[in-house]
């Protein structure tokens, strides 16, 4: 029995060579608000944050591109760069997928730029996890109490 539940979409990633076009089109075109910026030498990112929809529904979109076009990891390669996915209970999430063989990306769960508990669900496997996402990079989120809430009212 799973141990947990994936509540919905918690954000998508797109990357690109230059934030600013992405946030001219995301932003100005179709009307997303943004809410921060976030910077990372370490993940070689310079995103901006922005949502469609209100209240613990809304959708986060990332608007990312490298600081180092040159530099590992290149978050604008490829465009969609990755989703994130609520999650109830991550840390059960983590233990039980692990269990499963499922590969998870370095760094464990950790502080994401949007300030929730996060991992990474590896694009490919090997041979000590086979189990992967098969190419798509998918990011899980810890829901903070009034996500699981509004989800649980659906």
């Amino acid at each position: 029995m799973r141990p947990f539940k994936v509540l919905g979409i918690q954000q998508i990633a797109i990357g690109g060579e230059n934030k600013d076009k992405l946030s001219a089109f995301w932003v100005d075109i179709m009307g997303l608000t943004r809410t921060g910026q976030f910077r990372s030498e370490k993940e070689n990112v310079d995103e901006d944050i922005v949502r469609m929809g209100e209240g613990p529904l809304a959708v986060e979109v990332d608007l990312m591109m490298p600081i180092d076009a040159t530099k590992s990891p290149k978050v604008h390669e490829p465009k969609l760069n990755h989703f994130g996915l609520w999650i109830d209970d991550l840390k059960s999430a983590v233990d039980w997928l692990t269990q499963k063989g499922v590969r998870f990306t370095p760094g464990g769960i950790r502080k994401g730029a949007a300030g929730y508990d996060v991992c990474f669900i590896h694009p490919k496997g090997n041979d000590e996890f086979p189990l992967s996402s098969e190419g798509v990079l998918v990011e899980l989120i810890q829901a903070p109490p009034e996500v699981i809430a509004a989800f649980g009212k659906m």
